[in-house]
């Protein structure tokens, strides 16, 4: 199995800059932490999978509930780092319509930044195929808080680029539901933020978005001079030694019918 299978701007932006991806990118609310637990029946004794698990930020989350956890991951880059910071979790090699477990063998599988980029029918037949009976599904996004001047500004920057790239905020996702065998996803919102340096919250951030980390290395350096641009010129950032990005978290559970 290669990365042929999976968009060009996953597969040469996640490769190129994994590290951006580690610092750039925020970590979940502690409301995750009951939901996993609540809608999602993890514990101990539970067996869950992160599919497109990536460097491993949510899989942490995971392992947390005590339940064993297999990380699947196409991008051999990602992979390193996350073996790297989480040694205790299973990583393996697959993708979301070829993942190398058995029929009915998990408890639960979540796609954590990540079911836009395999938002289909063969994806979910995959995901049903193993879960065992009664198994839960969770998809769960972090999503800027665009109602902030500066954040619907920087937002729009990156928008700029994104061609065809499939991406939680246009909604395609939506299409692969209702789906036969699965409960319709229940949906749920927590805010959320991201703080540190504006060069990780937002510079980075900015740098780790696929189709940006994909760019020819000169048009990435204009994209990151604009951003560095609109920090100057934005009075809650200019200056600070510590900003604040705000997020909204949505989690999405269905189950195996």
């Amino acid at each position: 199995m290669n990365t042929t299978s999976i968009h060009r701007s996953a597969a040469e932006g996640y490769a190129a800059q994994a590290d951006l991806y580690v610092r750039g990118r925020p970590d979940y609310p502690d409301a995750v932490s009951g939901w996993l637990r609540d809608r999602l029946g993890l514990g101990a004794g539970k067996t869950a999978v992160d599919l497109g698990a990536g460097t491993g930020k949510f899989a942490a989350y995971l392992a947390a509930t005590g339940a064993k956890v297999i990380a699947v991951e196409p991008v051999a880059e990602m992979r390193a780092k996350l073996a790297q910071k989480l040694p205790a979790v299973d990583v393996r090699k697959g993708t979301a319509t070829s993942m190398p477990l058995p029929d009915g063998s998990v408890d639960a599988l979540v796609c954590a930044q990540a079911f836009h980029w395999f938002a289909t029918r063969a994806a979910l037949a995959e995901i049903h195929r193993v879960l065992k009976p009664g198994g839960h599904l969770g998809l769960i996004w972090n999503r800027r808080d665009t109602d902030i001047g500066w954040v619907a500004e920087m937002t729009h920057l990156v928008d700029a680029y994104e061609g065809d790239t499939p991406r939680f905020a246009k909604g395609t996702w939506r299409e692969a539901f209702p789906f036969d065998g699965f409960t319709p996803p229940h949906e749920e919102r927590f805010m959320h933020a991201h703080t540190g340096t504006p060069e990780d919250v937002i510079v980075n951030r900015v740098r780790s978005t696929s189709f940006i980390a994909a760019l020819p290395a000169d048009e990435e350096a204009k994209v990151t001079e604009r951003v560095r641009a609109l920090i100057a010129r934005t009075p809650a950032l200019a200056g600070k030694d510590t900003v604040t990005l705000p997020y909204v978290t949505f989690a999405y559970s269905a189950r195996k019918q």
